[in-house]
């Protein structure tokens, strides 16, 4: 009976030990975490450099798509813009960012001149194309340039708004041509609203 008694408090013991250095662990590595995606080094439309640092501090509203682009990614930059002012000041602090998958086309002027033409919120983003495509990568978007006749292309993309929280996380995503009161909805959970 002692020896069952001895076995059941090393037992005890080592679950204590276990559950305490898990808990412990846990809380360094979750204080220490870094965000959703790796870090980049991309330009603005100004031609200013734009690090991960970008998705901090604020909640994001992140959409990869390229300029050349004849649907998806007109329609989902004015949707977003739609979006933004239908929060009006509920929105105020949630930043929105184009990030290309063609970099090869869309210069820093080329992304001015697109975004400006739809908005004053969403600020274009690209770089050199090994840059990007690591970037687009560590955010989970799928890319790929498919050929045309002659010598053009078009680029396959995801095309879901990625939503990040003022810590740079993942906090969701806003589907293509979701409904609009419901992607204001997610918005305003975001924006903590």
């Amino acid at each position: 009976m002692m020896r069952i008694m001895l076995i059941a408090a090393a037992v005890l013991a080592a679950v204590v030990v276990g559950v305490g250095s898990f808990v412990i662990y846990q809380g360094s590595t979750t204080s220490e975490a870094r965000a959703f995606g790796d870090p980049f080094s991309l330009v603005d439309q100004d031609g200013n450099q734009v690090t991960e640092a970008a998705f901090r501090g604020h909640p994001s509203a992140v959409f990869f798509g390229f300029t050349h682009c004849p649907e998806v990614c007109p329609t989902t930059l004015f949707e977003m813009d739609g979006w933004l002012k239908t929060l009006g000041d509920e929105g105020k602090d949630i930043r929105a960012y184009f990030v290309s998958v063609d970099p090869e086309r869309d210069t820093p002027a080329i992304m001015k001149s697109y975004v400006g033409n739809v908005s004053d919120r969403i600020i274009g983003l690209t770089g050199e194309p090994d840059k990007v495509a690591a970037m687009a990568k560590s955010f989970g978007i799928y890319s790929r340039r498919v050929p045309l006749e002659g010598d053009d292309y078009t680029m396959d993309h995801t095309a879901s708004v990625l939503l990040l929280n003022p810590a740079g996380d993942f906090f969701g995503t806003i589907a293509y041509e979701e409904n609009p009161e419901t992607a204001i909805a997610k918005l305003k959970r975001l924006a903590g609203v």
